[in-house]
């Protein structure tokens, strides 16, 4: 059925920027909000031990400091919409740099374990809100034409703060002597490590300053003259401004806000589509990635790999995710998702079965045998690459793609709840079930990456080239 309502025509589809580099930049500050998301979630790596030993904790206590974060995320990723919508992306990207930065100041100088919990869960709100704010607003800033290379600013940001983040903690223990408790600048290294955030917290601050509000939140707070300012700003002269006001105005009154209960349906409480994106969702998290970034360095270190090593490896596993999220980025539009999902499923199963392999055997003097061990590093490295490459890249897209217009907002949002608790199951799993078995808990991860393949080929449909009105 065709609306008799149609929207103004403004030819922004085609319209050029006068000043790329400046809406480059715009999209690079928001996106820093993605960079202290990988930062954040990640630079607890260097710290496990150190907690575990500084408070003489077990593993189950470990975990749930580790884990606790998680919360946070998923309470921020719930309610940094509404409150978006409330105050505007600024302002709401001003807020999670404070929380970065008071979270990175209260890692940094804990008293006591609990207090160490409750900055984490603060830095993890943060990066809910972040995690839901940054692509919102480039997708709302981009000019249509860029939209699409804007938006994955987001990702690589991701990334990056991941690398960063083990690369200062790996310089960090060098300059400690080695040792995570080791003094430096009159702390523990691990919490110089929690505490160097504030700089890139400190910057988000700044650079939100130096960039405009959406012309969307600004037209739906009734500012269509600084709405109007702002367009020819970001998609320049060529644009009729008159006719892209009304565009977005006409989009804005035709959209239908999805709710949880246009979700419900079918025999099994809600909709097929949906539990497919729950499913995308679960094994994305259940091959056990998030081991590799949180636990890392206590793995190497386990099977008797040096702490400075341990740190080095840390990094090398953050370049391999790098450039495998580079080469998901070229292909992803290329050969399709479904695809690109089963090929990396392949070479995680690979990847993660050497592992359990590799870690089945005994020590020897409190280490692998050699054979054994560098088939654990490179097969660790190999895993890290094929997630980067497909899943890591690919369920995010199927998630923005695969639901029907009329239920995508609300479907999104209980597929993205889903993978952060399953990213807390396997979190918080992890130091108790590699203290039990660390070959078998591989055993469970290889067998998780087995099950996506015949998952993706009998439920998953393609959506590489399929306008977001085919999807149901």
């Amino acid at each position: 059925m065709t609306s008799t309502a149609q929207a103004p025509q403004s030819g922004a589809g085609t319209a050029h920027p006068d000043h790329l580099g400046h809406i480059v930049f715009i999209a690079a500050a928001a996106a820093m909000g993605g960079f202290l998301f990988g930062y954040d979630s990640s630079v607890i790596n260097g710290a496990v031990e150190a907690i575990r030993s500084r408070y003489g904790i077990g593993s189950a206590e470990l975990a749930q400091v580790i884990a606790i974060a998680l919360i946070g995320c998923a309470v921020g990723a719930a309610t940094a919409g509404r409150i978006a919508d409330r105050i505007g992306r600024i302002r709401c990207m001003q807020i999670a740099a404070v929380l970065f930065t008071v979270s990175a100041v209260g890692s940094a100088l804990p008293f006591a374990l609990w207090d160490l919990a409750l900055w984490r869960i603060v830095g993890g709100f943060a990066i809910g809100v972040a995690s839901v704010v940054g692509p919102a607003y480039i997708a709302e800033i981009a000019p249509p034409a860029y939209r699409g290379r804007l938006g994955s600013f987001q990702q690589a940001a991701i990334v990056v703060g991941i690398a960063v983040s083990q690369l200062v903690n790996w310089g960090l223990l060098n300059a400690a002597g080695g040792d995570q408790r080791g003094r430096l600048l009159g702390l523990e290294a691990w919490q110089v490590m929690l505490g160097v955030m504030v700089v890139p917290a400190v910057l988000y601050g700044l650079l939100s300053l130096a960039i405009p509000e959406s012309p969307r939140f600004l037209l739906s707070v009734g500012r269509r003259e600084r709405a109007r300012e702002i367009l020819a700003e970001v998609e320049g002269g060529g644009t009729d401004l008159d006719a892209r006001v009304a565009e977005i105005e006409h989009a804005m009154r035709s959209e239908h806000r999805s709710t949880f209960r246009d979700l419900l349906g079918g025999s099994f409480f809600f909709r097929p589509i949906v539990w497919i994106g729950i499913g995308l969702s679960v094994f994305q998290q259940f091959v056990g990635i998030n081991v590799a970034f949180y636990y890392s360095s206590t793995l190497w270190q386990s099977v008797g790999v040096d702490p400075a090593d341990s740190f080095f490896y840390s990094f090398t596993t953050s370049i391999i995710n790098i450039v495998g999220t580079v080469i998901a980025m070229i292909f992803v539009d290329r050969i399709g998702r479904k695809p690109l999902a089963l090929i990396g499923s392949a070479g995680m199963v690979v990847g993660l079965a050497l592992e359990a392999w590799a870690f089945s055997h005994h020590l020897v003097d409190g280490r692998l045998p050699a054979a054994q061990g560098w088939t654990a590093l490179i097969a660790a490295h190999v895993f890290v690459l094929f997630f980067a490459l497909s899943w890591g890249v690919v369920v995010w897209v199927f998630l923005g793609e695969m639901f029907p217009n009329r239920i995508r907002a609300a479907a999104l949002g209980v597929a993205a709840s889903a993978q952060w608790i399953a990213n807390w199951a396997i979190t918080a799993s992890f130091p108790s079930l590699a203290d039990w078995n660390l070959s078998a808990t591989y055993v469970i991860y290889t067998v998780f990456a087995a099950l996506s393949v015949p998952f993706v080929l009998r439920f998953v449909k393609e959506t590489k080239g399929k306008a977001l009105e085919e999807m149901g």
